[in-house]
């Protein structure tokens, strides 16, 4: 008795299971590793995480932490339109000590929550569009945890908090797939900061079948920095006769960044990807000259500086 009961059991679990595949296969949801859920393959919500480590910390080709730092970001993006996202920068060495602020060795030194609304709008979807555009406007928040950062004129010695309005405009389908960025610090300094970057995706190793996204690949790119005069006061210094320096007033090209980076597509929902860059303050001489007086250690004295990094990427 217990033998059929068992046996009925079984047979009645297989049926719900298999019916409840089928009602979830007719109710029009779907997850789909590396795309999240989506219903009637309406994107409805979709998570991303990463972990990236960089041998150096630039803001702008300028050196805010000669040492290597871990960046965690996750991002959720819904309906294929707007995202909520966070990122922090851990100092993993004692740099921090060495500058003349407090060391913050594992702990994190910046954090940016922010919200993005952003879509890839391409011909298929509009007939009249000539090729892909991506386009995004972002905000996002940049806060300092308590720490005496010499010269701050925060809490503790703290350096400010800011806030960030960006625009991007891409078009990754052109050969050169141009890229437009627009930064606008609307708390700390009002400086607007612009780059335009152009490069080119090359396969090394196509996906398993026509259609799939590569699964090795190959993309260099260069790109090139202009900040207005706010922006750059607030960054550069210029020599005086007293030997304080003085604010660097004046507007120009900023940072030349010069860029490799390799992508492999490990799994549907993973991607593995390492890079490695050269910049430099290459066409204004004073902006040059300044770049050079930045590092706050005093360690690094070249406008010019070389990074690498390394990332992994979870799409779910």
């Amino acid at each position: 008795m217990k033998t059929k009961t068992m046996v009925l059991a079984c047979a009645a679990a297989v049926c719900g299971a298999a019916f409840a595949a089928e009602e979830a296969e007719t109710s029009g949801w779907a997850y789909n590793p590396g795309e999240g859920i989506s219903f009637n393959e309406q994107p409805i919500v979709s998570v991303e995480a990463s972990l990236a480590f960089d041998s150096k910390y630039l803001s702008y080709g300028l050196v805010d932490n000669n040492e290597p730092i871990l960046k965690p970001v996750g991002s959720l993006t819904f309906f294929d339109w707007f995202s909520l996202t966070v990122e922090a920068y851990y100092d993993i060495t004692k740099y921090g000590h060495r500058a003349g602020y407090t060391s913050r060795a594992w702990q994190y030194t910046e954090l940016y929550p922010g919200a993005a609304i952003g879509h890839s709008f391409s011909p298929d979807d509009y007939e009249w569009l000539p090729t892909t555009i991506d386009l995004s406007i972002s905000y996002q928040y940049e806060f300092h945890p308590n720490s005496k950062y010499k010269g701050g004129d925060g809490p503790d010695g703290q350096g400010d908090d800011s806030q960030f309005w960006m625009f991007e405009v891409s078009l990754p389908d052109l050969c050169f797939e141009p890229r437009f960025y627009y930064e606008r610090d609307v708390m700390r300094d009002n400086g607007t900061y612009l780059n335009l970057e152009i490069g080119h995706a090359f396969p090394l190793i196509d996906g398993a079948e026509e259609g799939e996204d590569p699964v090795l690949t190959f993309r260099p790119s260069i790109a090139q920095g202009f900040g207005n005069t706010m922006r750059v006061r607030s960054y550069l210094t210029r020599a005086t006769s007293d030997g304080e320096g003085a604010p660097l007033d004046k507007s120009g090209l900023m940072d030349l960044c010069v860029k490799g980076e390799l992508a492999w597509q490990v799994c549907e929902f993973c991607t593995l990807s390492g890079y490695v860059a050269y910049t430099d303050y290459a066409f204004d001489r004073r902006m040059r000259e300044a770049a050079r007086q930045y590092e706050a250690t005093g360690d690094w004295d070249h406008s010019w500086n070389f990074i690498a990094g390394l990332a992994l990427t979870l799409n779910f």
